[in-house]
Formats: structure tokens, C-alpha cells, sequence
């Protein structure tokens, strides 16, 4: 499977959609040698690489009603709704643990997106470029400005990466695969409303101008890149899996019932589409 690329959206809890198509993947031994995610994205691969059926399940679904994963007591107390300890330390080491021998030694490449604060360029890093400082790469591409600090990293401060490259296919193209299996969190048709409130984002951020440029631009690049996707869709270089349905799970939904019909949505989706799938990987 040389030469494919595993794309992943971000999408806030809507990521338990991505959770459950890479659910159906573990289940049927798909894992494909190039991963490329930003924001909730990356934080579903790190489960799919280290080989862990169940705990993208777990790690959200399970404690999203544990005022420790998601709440404002989160973002009075430390400045962000998701509580970046509990999710990125806590549930890892103790509650749910990850497999990090098995994640650190998977040969599969996996690149994490960010954005940097001063430029509003998108900043990429790889597992194998981080090793032991792949998890604080994870938290800054989950970084969303208003609601999340940012990461500082390298002389760089890191936000969200699904700001800039939201549906990171160029990356995967840049660096050389010639097929794409692109997992989206929203259903076909949608587009993003444009952000209007620059004098909000200024006020905020006054120091930098990168992000404010891009917090004004999102919606524009958004837009593109799905027009981009759909022709690369067409011309079989990619296949795009999203919800098949209207998606009304919201960027920080609580509601396990909610988020378990949407994981439910992703892993059946994927189910569906598995001959298709099989037999575009074989041409």
C-alpha cells in the first residue's frame, strides 16, 4: 500500500465520526503506511497507529460527561474548555492507557498539523522527527483560539492545525503519496460560514496577526480545499468517507447518546464503502 495517504479532518467531538471509521480499519487490519491529521484528527490516529481497538471509543464517549474532559470549570480554571491534562496526561498514563511502545515503534509515518500564532503558516512535525514529544504536538494541533492556550514549541506558539490546512491533503500530496482516503466529520454539501468578527479575534489576539489572518480566511480555505477533494475524487487519485447523514453532534457536544450514533455513523459508513475501498487500494 505504498503511495496512500491517510487523511484526517479535525472537527472537535465530531471527531468521534473519524473514531469510528478508523474502528472498521482496526478491524479489518487496514493500516495504511502514511497517516497526516490535524486537531481531533490527529488525536484519533494516535489510538489507530498504536494499535487500539476501542480507546478513541473510550477516551471520548466514556468521560465526555466527566467535567475533567469538557466543561467551562475547565476554562475558568485553566483557560481551556478541554481539560489538556486530564485528556493528554491523565487518561493516557493512568485511566485509559496508551500503548506507546507500540505507537512509537509502528513504521508507519504519521505527520501532525499546527498553526503557527505570528505567521499563520501551517507547521507540520512528524513522529518520527518528535518521538517522545509527538503527545504535546497532538495538544497544540487541538489548540482552538478563545477556548484552548497555545503550545510553545521551538521558539514557535502553536495553535489548532485545522485553522490553516483543515483537510491536510496537500501535505499528503507534498510529501509523495499518489492516493488519498480522506475521512470528513461534516455530511457532503456543507460549507463553512464565513468568520466576521476580525476586531473580536484582534482584540484577543492582538499579537498576532498570522492567526487573526487565518481565523478571517477559514472559511475561504475550507471551502477550497473541498472543491479540491471532490476533483481529486473524481479523477480516482482520493476517496472521501463522510457522514451519510446530517451530522448534529456540535463541536463541543456532551451528549453520549449523540456521540455514540455518530461513532456508530463513522464505523458503518466505512463498513460500507470496504469493497469499494479494497478494490481501489488494489488499482
Amino acid at each position: 500500500m505504498e503511495g496512500i495517504g491517510l487523511v484526517l479532518e479535525g472537527g472537535g467531538m465530531r471527531g468521534v465520526y473519524t473514531a469510528g471509521v478508523l474502528e472498521y480499519f482496526m478491524e479489518q487490519d487496514l493500516y495504511f503506511p502514511y497517516v497526516v491529521g490535524v486537531s481531533a484528527g490527529a488525536c484519533n490516529a494516535v489510538s489507530y497507529i498504536s494499535k487500539q481497538p476501542g480507546r478513541n471509543k473510550k477516551v471520548t464517549i466514556d468521560y465526555v460527561a466527566d467535567h475533567r474532559y469538557l466543561s467551562y470549570r475547565n476554562l475558568l480554571r485553566s483557560k481551556s474548555i478541554f481539560g489538556m491534562d486530564f485528556i493528554f496526561n491523565e487518561l493516557p498514563n493512568r485511566l485509559v492507557p496508551f500503548d506507546y511502545d507500540t505507537f512509537y515503534a509502528s513504521s508507519q509515518q504519521f505527520a501532525i498539523g499546527t498553526t503557527d500564532a505570528h505567521t499563520g503558516e501551517p507547521i507540520y512535525f512528524t513522529k518520527h522527527q518528535l518521538q517522545q514529544q509527538t503527545m504535546p504536538i497532538v495538544q497544540a494541533s487541538s489548540s482552538l483560539p478563545f477556548v484552548a492556550t497555545p503550545i510553545l514549541f521551538e521558539g514557535r506558539t502553536l495553535f489548532d492545525g485545522g485553522l490553516v490546512d483543515p483537510i491536510p491533503v496537500q501535505k499528503s500530496v507534498a510529501d509523495g503519496n499518489k492516493k488519498h482516503i480522506i475521512v470528513l466529520t461534516k455530511e457532503l454539501g456543507y460549507r463553512k460560514r464565513p468568520f466576521k468578527q476580525r476586531w473580536l479575534a484582534k482584540s484577543f489576539y492582538p499579537k498576532y496577526n498570522g492567526l487573526v489572518n487565518v481565523l478571517v480566511n477559514r472559511s475561504e480555505i475550507y471551502n477550497n480545499t473541498l472543491e479540491t477533494i471532490e476533483r481529486m475524487e473524481a479523477d480516482g487519485s482520493a476517496i472521501i468517507i463522510r457522514p451519510s447523514t446530517k451530522v448534529e453532534v456540535g463541536r463541543m457536544e456532551k451528549d453520549p447518546r449523540k456521540l455514540e450514533k455518530l461513532h456508530e455513523l463513522g464505523y458503518e459508513d466505512a463498513k460500507r464503502l470496504g469493497a469499494q475501498l479494497k478494490d481501489w487500494l488494489l488499482h
